[in-house]
Order: structure tokens, then C-alpha cells, then sequence
């Protein structure tokens, strides 16, 4: 294996089901023991982070109900970095209140994007964030914090670099583990991947930096490979390529965890997972949502 690490994020964000493997793409509910033996299996195949779902309201995502319970049921694995996301200040107390070691806090660059997503302008979601970091750190939390489409916008089209730029910067001001790109629109490429990383490179360390990749153009795994050559070595992905943005019509699923986890092995990058393993976590999935 090559001598430097990657290291995969799977999230636990059954939101969407992609059009891989002749799924319908139609929203589907998770019971949260379910969504709970599924983060089991990640983490028995070495998954090093699990985002187990996210604290948000209910009406909105209502896959995302229970993700309490979820946590609760959770057979802990030593060494695995469990965390949830959070938007508002009401699911980072909900979070706190249950003990949850990590919390992820995302903001948009897009205006648009923000409201439909969020229901605040971006300028007030990321005085909204510097709140929530801050309430997060004092309680001894972890903090990844992101910026949803920082690669393009299905509505606004594309984004400003000085405008992500900005934001990377006035959330680094805050005490983070780490900053998240999220390309949720799917409109990445590889050349927009490199050259935003080769920017961001001049602020900040890209080891410090997590890519969010979602496969809406069939680009994700280009995109991560990019990520990769820029030198990034952190990737967040869904097992099965389930996930999407419930907001942007057509967002289909993240990069799928397994296929990270090949083209990684096959470029001999060590990461800890163990494919046959995650394939059962996979094949889980697929059953319970058959």
C-alpha cells in the first residue's frame, strides 16, 4: 500500500435513493435499529468515521427522525469517530443532550441554496455557525464545519471563489478539527475541484480539509481523484451511493463508499477498510430497502 493514508467518512443519511442498481429514486424511511446495525457493519469493516444522520426537523427530512435513537442503539466501536450533523441551534442542544462526541455544522455558499435549505441568508447561517461552534466546543465536542455548494449551485449556477474564499476563511477563525467543501449540486469537475483546492491551499493546510462529493453528473470518483492529486486525503461517502440533498431537485446520492474504497486500494493508498466487510454492510442496506 502506499505509504500515506485516505480516510473515509461514511455517512448514515438515507435520504435518497439513487438510481444505481435499478432503485426507484423516491424518498424511503429507515427504522432507526436498522439505520443503528447498518453503522454496526461500517464500523466492524473498519469505516475509521461514521456520520450516524442529523439533527434536523423531522416534517423537513423525516428520514432523518430518530437519529437520537440511532445513537442510543449503536454498538460503539472503539477508535471510530461517531458524529452527526447539525443545522440550528435546537439540533446541537439535541445532540449534546444525547451525548453525541462530534457534530458536523454545514452552511451554503449559495444565497438561494441556504434559504430552501435552511430557511437563513447565508450572512446570517454563518453567525449562526460561529455560535454553535463556539456552545460545541465548550461542551467538549468535536466540530467539522462545511460549506455546502462550494462547487457550484443547481440554482444560482457557478460559485464566486472569492465568495468561498471568504466563507473557508471566516470559518477557520473559529477552533475547528476541520473544513468540509461540499459539492452538493453535483456540478464539480475536475478542473473546478483542483483549481478551488489550489486557492484553498493558500489559507489553510489541505489535511485539514474533508470533501463532501456527491455523483449527480457522474463525475464523483473523477472528483475525488482530483481531491486526491491536490492532496487532499479525507472523503466523506455513502455506502451503496445513497444520500442526496432532499433540496436540489436531481441531487442524486454521495460517492459510494465501497467504489472510494476500490479506486483508493487500487491506487495503493492505505485506508483500514476491509471490502468484503463492507460489502455486507452494502448488501444491508439494499435488503432493507427493498
Amino acid at each position: 500500500m502506499n505509504s500515506q493514508r485516505a480516510t473515509v467518512t461514511n455517512e448514515v443519511l438515507i435520504q435518497e435513493v439513487g438510481l444505481r442498481d435499478g432503485l426507484q429514486n423516491e424518498p424511503r424511511i429507515l427504522q432507526p435499529g436498522i439505520r443503528a446495525h447498518i453503522a454496526d457493519l461500517l464500523g466492524d469493516a473498519g469505516i475509521p468515521r461514521i456520520q450516524i444522520g442529523s439533527f434536523v426537523n423531522p416534517k423537513r427530512v423525516p428520514q432523518m427522525a430518530g437519529t437520537a435513537e440511532v445513537w442510543h442503539e449503536i454498538r460503539r466501536k472503539p477508535g471510530v469517530r461517531y458524529s452527526a450533523l447539525v443545522l440550528n441551534a435546537r439540533g446541537l442542544d439535541q445532540a449534546i443532550a444525547c451525548g453525541i462526541p462530534h457534530v458536523e455544522i454545514y452552511v451554503s455558499v449559495s444565497e438561494t441554496h441556504s434559504l430552501k435549505n435552511s430557511g437563513i441568508g447565508t450572512e446570517e447561517a454563518l453567525e449562526a455557525a460561529a455560535l454553535m461552534i463556539d456552545a460545541a466546543r465548550s461542551r467538549g465536542l468535536g466540530v467539522t464545519a462545511g460549506l455546502m455548494c462550494a462547487f457550484g449551485c443547481f440554482y444560482e449556477g457557478k460559485i464566486d471563489l472569492r465568495r468561498v474564499l471568504d466563507m473557508v476563511s471566516r470559518l477557520r477563525a473559529s477552533s475547528l478539527d476541520e473544513i468540509g467543501l461540499a459539492d452538493t449540486s453535483g456540478m464539480g469537475d475536475p478542473e473546478s475541484i483542483g483549481s478551488t483546492l489550489e486557492a484553498v491551499a493558500e489559507l489553510m493546510p489541505l489535511d485539514e480539509i474533508t470533501l463532501h462529493l456527491h455523483d449527480t453528473r457522474g463525475l464523483g470518483i473523477q472528483n475525488m481523484v482530483a481531491g486526491l492529486t491536490a492532496g487532499v486525503r479525507r472523503f466523506d461517502a455513502s455506502v451503496g451511493g445513497l444520500g442526496g440533498c432532499p433540496f436540489i431537485p436531481g441531487a442524486v446520492g454521495n460517492i459510494a463508499t465501497e467504489r472510494v474504497v476500490q479506486v483508493l486500494h487500487s491506487m495503493r493508498y492505505s485506508t483500514g477498510i476491509m471490502p468484503e466487510s463492507l460489502a455486507l454492510a452494502r448488501e444491508r442496506v439494499f435488503s432493507a430497502l427493498a
